[in-house]
């Protein structure tokens, strides 16, 4: 069996954030933070040395094989902050529009900082991807 690489490790959240060096980044990192326990209700748990994860999800693989991944998270990278939703963006056009400047990839959602950024947007997104994940997936959150 394959194992995921990115798993939940026993380090501190609060000093993950903490030790973010840049000023602004770790501001935004907080607000995130704060966003996603709203969001999801759940405490936040680091998964591997640089994502903040909520909730966690069952997977199955083709053969047979399981495991546990979050179900949203972050992470802040030099470019600014990922945030993750597992189901991906692609079906969620209309609340893309009306958050602020972003890039998008499968499952990330790319951004310089919070700036122009609608944080209640952010929020609906993260709503919306864990219902998604909910239809097909069991997720504790």
């Amino acid at each position: 069996m394959a194992e995921n690489k990115t798993k939940k490790i026993k380090v501190s959240v609060a000093s993950f954030l903490n030790a973010v060096e840049d000023p602004r980044k770790r501001s935004d990192a907080k607000k995130i933070a704060a966003m996603m326990r709203r969001a999801t209700g759940k405490r936040a748990r680091m998964w591997g040395s640089s994502i903040v994860g909520y909730g966690e999800y069952t997977y199955y693989r083709s053969n047979g094989d399981e495991g546990q991944f979050m179900a949203c998270g972050f992470a802040m990278r030099a470019s600014g902050p990922t945030i993750y939703i597992i189901p991906g963006y692609r079906n969620y056009q209309a609340l893309l529009k009306r958050l602020g400047p972003h890039k998008l990839g499968k499952s990330c959602l790319y951004l310089k900082n919070l700036e122009g950024i609608d944080m209640a947007v952010m929020e609906q997104l993260l709503i919306r991807g864990i219902a998604d994940l909910q239809k097909t997936h069991s997720v504790k959150i």
